[in-house]
């Protein structure tokens, strides 16, 4: 009896999933797609015979999910599936279509404002609450030593000597900003600042500009970048760039209006666990895929865990990245920007928003494009498949090996990786069977640190520095042994 108690205690130590696997046969499959399978010899073998792929267990589920989406690739096409028609098109493109979608109901909103009559032109000229100024810069780093700056000051003063600057008007200004300013992003435009209100400059450039009158130039004025002339040009010379900045200022003013707006009568709330949850979920894309955690509330509906993982498939990588290291503050910021530009979208559909044939165009080139791309880095075309073999089984048989040797070449580092585009494997997964099975996949990284000791110990211990792997993070829910929903 006593024994038995030892026994009971080793196992209980040993924890759940070593007892799970003492009690079920070593597993040989480490991940399928449909009929095929990637054993765990093979995924053992291409961790622990090179250094690209760490030895982990994310890493190596990573791995085994991007074998499933090329595996499931080449399987569409050996099957003779077209993965340029249009409604695998419209799934795989849905980043570029929302931006799409979005850009035209936002023209929609704007059209109306950005419409400026000549009367309304003029009438915001003469109110003066916006106005447009010219400047040149002689620019003075905080650091300088006072000779410098007097002769900055000089350059600007020999400028200002008789005739003044503004007295040949704005083509004068504009010929001297662009031979003498500092200011790069300017003098390009003649010294033009562009359209802006009160406030936006520092103070000792603000209170000069602010004093002239239309076709009115400065003394020479020093702030904090170095010395300036500025001059604010009439009516008569800028109208159509005082309508265009006009136009963009009441754009810009109705976005942030009506943004707020939606986020006030939605009542648009990150939940107070939300940053953490957000955290946890980046470190574990593939986790996160099928969690219903709530991260924001608002009036009709929730944002959960799961939301934004599709969401952060769409954005740029670097969004990712960044999210770790955000404060709580910039989290939730984030999170109610991607649930004003979600409630957005369905406003959109709502309103039967349509894209343009231009829009769809550029859609169609670039899905075609990643089509190519893929066929390209596995070698392998619907030409090819159909010159291969006379039956689907046959095909198959050609297109598999071209799925182990890219993969092969890949972990190797003698072939760039070029991921599946994470909605066009949502997509082709969504009409397969497939599975990633975690204990194959715990039994390949054992597999593989034995590989690795042995190579290890054949070269007298000498250690490699390991590389992350090429392959991101698995495109959609890891779940084994279920078709995705």
């Amino acid at each position: 009896m006593r024994r038995l108690s030892l026994v009971f205690v080793a196992l209980t130590l040993v924890g759940c999933d070593a007892l799970r696997d003492a009690f079920s046969p070593r597993p040989e499959i480490g991940a399928r797609a449909n009929d095929q399978t990637l054993s765990v010899e093979r995924l053992a073998e291409w961790a622990g015979t090179g250094k690209q792929v760490p030895l982990d267990p994310l890493a190596f589920s990573r791995l085994a999910h991007v074998w499933v989406d090329y595996a499931l690739f080449a399987q569409a096409l050996a099957a003779g599936q077209d993965l340029r028609d249009s409604a695998t098109m419209t799934a795989a493109m849905w980043p570029l279509i929302s931006q799409l979608k979005w850009e035209r109901f936002h023209d929609r909103l704007t059209a109306r404002d950005a419409n400026l009559s000549t009367r309304q032109v003029d009438s915001a000229y003469q109110a003066g609450q916006v106005r447009l100024f010219q400047h040149i810069l002689f620019q003075v780093a905080p650091n300088a030593p006072p000779a410098t700056g007097a002769r900055k000051r000089g350059q600007g003063g020999q400028l200002l000597s008789p005739p003044r600057p503004g007295g040949g008007g704005g083509a004068l200004f504009a010929r001297l900003a662009a031979q003498y300013s500092d200011d790069v992003g300017s003098k390009a435009q003649g010294g033009s600042l562009g359209v802006t209100g009160r406030g936006q400059y520092v103070q000792a450039f603000e209170d000069a500009a602010w004093q002239l009158p239309p076709g009115g130039v400065s003394d020479v004025v020093k702030s904090p970048f170095g010395y300036h002339i500025i001059r604010r040009p009439p009516l008569a010379e800028v109208r159509d760039s005082f309508r265009a900045g006009l136009a963009d200022q009441a754009v810009l003013r109705g976005d942030s209006l009506y943004v707020d707006s939606l986020t006030l009568k939605r009542r648009i709330e990150p939940v107070g666990r939300a940053p953490d949850l957000v955290r946890a979920a980046v470190q574990d894309l593939d986790a996160a895929r099928s969690s219903n955690r709530v991260l924001v509330k608002y009036r009709g509906g929730a944002f959960r865990v799961r939301d934004l993982v599709r969401w952060l498939a769409a954005l740029d990588p670097s969004v990712v990245q960044a999210l770790p290291r955000a404060t709580d503050e910039q989290v939730n910021q984030f999170l109610k920007a991607i649930v004003q530009r979600q409630l957005l979208l369905e406003q959109a559909d709502s309103a039967k928003v349509t894209l343009t044939a231009e829009d769809w165009q550029l859609l169609r080139a670039q899905h075609d494009s990643a089509i190519a791309i893929l066929g390209s880095v596995l070698n392998l075309t619907p030409e090819m498949l159909r010159d291969s073999a006379t039956t689907p089984e046959g095909r198959l048989r050609f297109a598999m090996p071209r799925v182990t040797d890219y993969m092969d070449r890949v972990v190797h580092g003698r072939a760039r990786f070029f991921p599946v585009p994470p909605f066009l494997s949502e997509t082709l997964r969504a009409r397969a069977r497939w599975s990633v099975d975690e204990a194959g996949v715990r039994r390949a990284l054992e597999r593989a640190q034995q590989m690795r000791a042995a190579a290890d110990s054949l070269r007298g211990g000498a250690e490699t520095p390991q590389m992350t792997p090429a392959p991101g993070p698995a495109p959609i829910d890891t779940t084994s042994g279920r078709r995705p929903r």
